[in-house]
C-alpha cells in the first residue's frame, strides 16, 4: 500500500480518532487505510459528496470505516 493512502486517511480522521489510529500497529493502520480506500471507490454516495466536498467524502469514509471496525 502506498504511503500516501495512509497519511491521507489518518488526515480524515478527527484529531482524536488519529490519534487512536496512530497508536496502533503499522499493519492495522494500513489495513484500515485499505479499507478507506475501498469505501471511498465503492460507494455512490460519497461519489457525489466527493464532487461537492472532497475532505468531506474523505471524513465521511474514515467515520465509516471506523464505526466498522468498533462494531
Amino acid at each position: 500500500m502506498p504511503k500516501d493512502s495512509l497519511k491521507r486517511f489518518l488526515a480524515a480522521l478527527d484529531p482524536g480518532h488519529r490519534e487512536a489510529v496512530g497508536a496502533k500497529p503499522r499493519e492495522e493502520q494500513e489495513q484500515l487505510a485499505a479499507a478507506w480506500e475501498r469505501e471511498l471507490e465503492a460507494d455512490d454516495e460519497l461519489d457525489t459528496l466527493d464532487e461537492l466536498s472532497p475532505r468531506a467524502a474523505e471524513a465521511e469514509a474514515a467515520r465509516r470505516v471506523l464505526d466498522r471496525e468498533a462494531g
